[in-house]
Order: structure tokens, then sequence, then C-alpha cells
């Protein structure tokens, strides 16, 4: 049987409820290229560090997405999305994030979600992935109050034009990610390494979340809203004490800082305790409050396990940040990362599809009735193109693996709406450049060409189905 097709006569024997969405997943930064038609971001500055970048690459071009996007949306309707989550670049609509909004950038997405709807593709926006402008990481960047109000103004006006044919929209892709890499590790732009500024712009960047949901709710009350998370499922090495206390403090700073934030409306006090002195001053009255504004969904990024020790001067796993750079793990630098044993990708990540059930059981017991998506999951592996073709059973298999854990939840009574595949195409991938490749569809970097991976024609054959076949014991 060739891949990504199937008997007509054979239907799966777990099926996704009607409504259930299934999408792909991008960033700006990453595919729309056009550098010369935007402002200049925090990303474009840290392109040209040099060592910043494996292989000093940079995504002036990227994928060319900016000039291209009609042929990648009838890409998107050949393999049968109903949903595309994209990224809307910043310093495309205010080149130096604030001031007047530049109308050729906007007009950009507003042919895009016109083209989507064209060919009947949900559009669901995320209004920040990453792409700071450079002129506000002068003024002091997310560690700075006013950026967040500053977000929350350029929130208002991407919403005030798209509201009427966008329902669905999230804020701040990964916080964590934004301060902890950008402002304590360095690994990711702005490439500073000043811990106690990184808990203050993770504290910012959740405020900007806070009130740019604030503006656009008074703007269209029938907007959708969102806030968008990166959660790990987290092990101790051994069961000693010390690892015990590593998982809970990598568990308070990556997962219950935001989530506890997002949904019960304070930071959770043994973080607070980790961090110490570090921890005080940005928190003013009524930040919790506007934080903690009811969502209409959880956006949930998944890709692996984290196993830690507690122990100083132990092993640390093989997804260590690709150009050197100091610890994101504000008040537990100690902590060492260590293998699990699992079979890993191309990231050196381990594969656990059990860490996500695990996961979404958790929110469901400890932040219940909250509506959930998955709104990135996938894996780099190294894809070789022969004869025309990619094959890929490896993602494949990821992708499927972790649709049954989807399939699993929604079983169990959990209010999981629905799947977004990282990434609909190869694209920059931050600090690891043009080396590492997520998407479903084959880049030639050189040519542009777009060539569907095998990974590609089974999630479009399983969209189109609605599901996945029984699984043989």
């Amino acid at each position: 049987m060739t891949q990504g097709t199937r008997p007509e006569t054979e239907t799966p024997g777990l099926t996704f409820p009607t409504g259930f969405v299934w999408g792909a997943a991008t960033s700006a930064y990453q595919i729309e290229g056009s550098a010369a038609t935007r402002g200049t971001s925090i990303w474009d500055t840290f392109c040209r560090r040099p060592g910043r970048i494996v292989g000093g690459e940079n995504a002036d071009v990227a994928i060319d997405h900016y000039n291209r996007y009609r042929d990648d949306v009838a890409l998107m309707a050949g393999l049968g999305l109903t949903a595309y989550r994209f990224s809307v670049s910043w310093p495309r609509i205010q080149p130096d994030g604030t001031g007047p909004v530049n109308v050729k950038g906007l007009d950009f997405y507003k042919r895009l979600v016109d083209e989507l709807l064209g060919h009947g593709i949900d559009p669901w926006v995320t209004l920040y992935h990453w792409d700071l402008p450079q002129a506000l990481e002068d003024a002091g960047g997310w560690p700075a109050r006013d950026t967040s109000k500053r977000f929350a103004d350029y929130a208002a006006a991407v919403h005030a034009e798209l509201s009427d044919r966008v329902t669905n929209w999230s804020t701040v892709n990964e916080p964590w990610c934004a301060a902890f890499l950008g402002y304590a590790s360095g690994e990711h732009a702005p490439g500073r390494r000043e811990p106690a500024a990184a808990l203050r712009a993770a504290h910012h960047l959740n405020l900007a979340h806070g009130l740019a949901a604030r503006a656009m709710r008074a703007q269209n009350p029938a907007s959708l809203i969102g806030g968008c998370v990166n959660l790990y499922a987290i092990s101790p090495a051994t069961g000693s004490e010390a690892d015990r206390d590593a998982a809970r403090r990598i568990d308070g700073l990556q997962n219950r800082f935001f989530l506890d934030a997002l949904l019960r409306g304070a930071y959770p006090e043994d973080v607070l305790a980790d961090v110490g002195a570090l921890a005080g001053g940005f928190v003013e009255d009524g930040d919790m409050a506007t934080i903690a504004a009811p969502l209409d969904m959880l956006l949930i990024n998944y890709y692996s396990r984290f196993t830690v020790s507690g122990t100083p001067g132990g092993p640390v796993s093989a997804a260590a940040a690709p150009t050197g750079s100091g610890s994101p793990w504000v008040g537990s630098e100690h902590v060492g990362f260590v293998n699990g044993g699992r079979p890993v990708t191309g990231m050196g990540w381990e594969i656990d599809d059990a860490g996500l059930l695990e996961i979404l059981m958790r929110l469901h017991e400890e932040y219940p009735g909250i509506p959930m998506v998955i709104s990135e999951n996938g894996a780099a592996f190294d894809d070789v193109v022969e004869n025309g073709s990619v094959h890929d059973p490896e993602r494949a298999a990821y992708i499927e693996a972790h649709l049954r854990v989807c399939h699993q939840a929604i079983e169990a009574g959990l209010p999981l709406q629905g799947y977004f595949a990282w990434s609909l195409m190869d694209n920059f991938e931050w600090a690891w450049g043009y080396g590492k490749r997520f998407g479903l569809v084959y880049v030639d970097y050189e040519t542009q060409a777009r060539t569907p991976k095998s990974s590609a024609l089974w999630y479009a054959d399983t969209i189109r189905r609605g599901g996945l076949p029984i699984r043989a014991e």
C-alpha cells in the first residue's frame, strides 16, 4: 500500500470528534523573509552577531513565504488542513514597535487570511512569536514594563483589522523561551545573560498577554483568546531527595510559573523562594488579575520530557544549546539534564508521547475546565531527498503516537479541541539556522521548491479519515 493511501472502504478505529481541528503551524520570522519590507527585530540583530547562529545564517529570505503565500495556502488545502496557525510579525506592523500601523505590512496578513478562508482553512493568529522590534529592545526590551503596554497597543491594532475574519487568537507564544532563553541563557535573541532581567521579562510577557486579551475583548467579545505555553513532563533521574527537588524546581519554572499565573492569578510560592531576591519589585497591584482574566482556551506546545538531577556536576543532556550559552534555569542553575534512555529526534530531544498524556491529565485535574488545543507538536529528523521524494517514517510515527494520546485524552473526557503539527514546512530554526528540519513539507533552500514528505501524505490521509486505525497489540 502506498504511503498516504488506504482503501476507500476502510474507516478509522479511533475517530476524533466532529469539529476537531486538524492543523499545522509556523511563525513569521522563520518563514516569511522579505526583511527589507519590515522593521528590524531582535532576531535580525542577533543573527548578525558572530557565533550566535549555527553556520552564521539568517532569516532575511527564510523560505520566502511573504511572496509565495498563495502557493503555500494551496499546498495546505491539498493536505486537507482545516486550520493554519501563523504569527504576525510585529516589526512588519510597527517597524519601531510603536506608532502608526504600516498599512502594507498589515495588508499582507489581510491577503493571507482571505486566501486561507477562500480555501476553507480557518486562520489561527499568534501575535508574538519572539520577533520583538529592535527599537523596543533598545528601550529596555521585555524586562521593561512599558513593553507590555506597547504590545497591547500592537495587538489591538492587528485585532481591529482582522477580527471580522479571524476568530481564534493567541497572544504570546512560549513566554518561557522568550524570557529565559532570551534574557538568562542568551541562547536566543536578544542574547542577554541577566537572571533578574529574565524574571522581569517573564512577568512582563505574562502581563502583555493579559493587557492584550483585555484590549481585544473590548473590541470584539466574539473573539476566542488563548494563552500559549510550552510544557514538559518532568522526571527525577533517581528517587533521591536532590533529584526530586530538581524535578520540582524545573517543573516550577518551566510549567507552573506560567500556568499558575494564567489560570490561578499567582506565582508559585516555591518558585519565588527558589529565585529569592531576584523575584522582587516587578509585580504591581492588579497585575495578576489582569494576567489571569478568563481564557477561552489554553494552547499547549509539547515536544519532550525532561529527566533531571540535582547532583552538581551530573551529566547534561545532548539537547544542549547549539552555540554555547548560560543557564536558563534561574535559581536552579545546578540542575543537570540527564538522558532518560529514550529514542531521540534530530534535536536530541527524547521522544515520549506518554509525557503528553501526563501533561494533559495533570492540566485537567489541577486546572479543570479549560479547553485545550495542542498548538505545536512535531520532530526534526535528518531528511534526505531521493528521486524527488522524502520518506520520513520517523516523523509520521512521532505524530501518530502523539495523536493517539490526544484521542486517549478525549476519550477520558478532556476538552481537547485540536492538534497543530509543527511545522508545516522546513524553515529557519532559530539558533540552529537551517540545519534542523521540522517540516511536513521539504523546502529546498536554494530553489525554494516545496515537496510534501511522506509524513505530510500520511497526515493528509489521517485528516481525510478523521482518525487512526486501531493498533494491533
